[in-house]
């Protein structure tokens, strides 16, 4: 948005906040010290279904779905060649995110049960320290941090395009959701326009995306390529993916909660974003 100007104009003013992983945004969503968030679909239903007050107020997509943006990875000399193999290894991810989504959908389509590996939690700064250090087998995690794995010389054992829909949301507390819609439609619609530049010009978006973050450059440019994103509506189809993705963490014992799923949504961006769109 940024990068695309998207904000020029607006009637009110964005403070912007970052956070290393959206369990942390969503836990700053549910204290309301913030508004809106953009958030993975799976760490957003975790936060959900244990009670948080948050909606999704607009979604994203991946497309086309691109390889390497999610992925269970090892290290380059590691003899871990299957997700068979993986069976009594060490595993770092980050629970309730799509990483161990990723991890969970993987060892249940080879038969395997969440308790066949250990599971390490693990923010995804000590993620990658526990991963480079060999303090455990295999990561998995998403953009940028699969990109710089792979220029350290890691290797995918298994990509996120085979099991994950690429979905994420953009949440809102239940009280910006409901007290500043007309605020949250006019941004979302900006931000849909903005992912629609992205798609045309990706290098100045890296250039900004790397300023922002510290990222070097050609992680920035990687992440720009994988990640590219439009907004899409918050559909019957939708909702009956996400209906998969609370099942998988229940089934994994992960979460337990019962909450109504069609309350979670408030949807509040209702337009065109596809890549022909005229917008």
């Amino acid at each position: 948005m940024l990068a695309a100007h998207a904000l020029d104009g607006a009637p009110y003013r964005v403070e912007w906040s970052e956070f290393p992983a959206s369990q942390n945004l969503l836990e700053a969503l549910g204290a309301g010290a913030i508004d809106v968030g953009l958030v993975g679909d799976q760490p957003f239903q975790f936060a959900y279904q244990a009670g948080s007050p948050i909606r999704a107020v607009g979604a994203q997509a991946v497309r086309p779905a691109q390889h390497e943006t999610l992925a269970i990875m090892v290290p380059g000399p590691s003899p871990i060649r299957s997700v068979e193999a993986l069976k009594g290894k060490r595993v770092a991810t980050t629970r309730g995110s799509a990483a161990q989504y990723l991890l969970l959908r993987a060892l249940a389509a080879r038969g395997l049960k969440a308790s066949d590996v250990t599971q390490v939690y693990l923010s995804p700064g000590d993620a990658k320290a526990a991963f480079d250090s060999g303090a455990v087998d295999a990561w998995t995690t998403w953009i940028p941090y699969t990109g710089l794995a792979l220029k350290s010389g890691a290797r995918i054992l298994v990509d996120g395009a085979d099991y994950v829909n690429f979905l994420a949301f953009e949440a809102a507390n239940v009280t910006a959701a409901t007290e500043k819609q007309a605020i949250l439609a006019d941004f979302l619609d900006r931000e849909a326009r903005a992912l629609l530049w992205a798609h045309g010009n990706p290098g100045p978006a890296a250039s900004v995306l790397a300023k922002e973050t510290g990222l070097p450059l050609d992680i920035a440019r990687f992440t720009v390529d994988h990640g590219q994103r439009i907004a899409v509506p918050i559909d019957d189809r939708l909702k009956a993916d996400e209906r998969e993705v609370v099942s998988t963490f229940k089934a994994a014992g992960e979460i337990a909660g019962d909450r109504p799923s069609e309350d979670a949504y408030l949807p509040l961006w209702r337009g065109d974003a596809s890549p022909s769109s005229k917008k």
